[in-house]
């Protein structure tokens, strides 16, 4: 089935439609990353390379060197998804522990991150790292 001239028009018009609307939450999410590992010390721009930002991010988290391989678990077939969506939810939770704010707030990480982390970068909250003792789950 071939497209006509028509239904490539309407393909073009709904992509650059999409890209309208999620190209700046790219954006906004990527600053408030860069935000985010400032406020904790960390270089932001590391927020831009991948595998790096995770190996940061959980530097961020007081989280040993090898946690970042349980983020990379996730491209086992079946078990690797549900080990990284655990491990997500405990790592927002204790996202907003380091950073002074309670478990609900954690919650909202996990699901609404796109208004959660920019709430944390660009608010009044303070990182601390000692609110997190080495080796505690959350």
């Amino acid at each position: 089935m071939d497209l006509l001239p028509a239904d490539a028009g309407i393909l073009i018009a709904f992509f650059a439609a999409y890209m309208l609307f999620v190209t700046p939450i790219i954006i906004l999410v990527i600053v408030a990353g860069w935000r985010l590992f400032t406020k904790a010390g960390q270089p932001g721009w590391a927020v831009l390379i991948p595998f790096y930002n995770l190996y940061v991010y959980t530097q961020v988290l007081r989280r040993p060197k090898w946690w970042v391989v349980l983020y990379l678990i996730g491209m086992v077939p079946f078990g690797g998804p549900w080990a990284v969506l655990f491990v997500s939810i405990i790592d927002a939770l204790r996202l907003a522990k380091v950073f002074g704010k309670p478990p609900v707030f954690g919650v909202g990480i996990l699901l609404l991150g796109f208004i959660f982390i920019p709430v944390l970068a660009f608010g009044d909250a303070k990182y601390d790292a000692f609110q997190v003792q080495e080796g505690e789950l959350v």
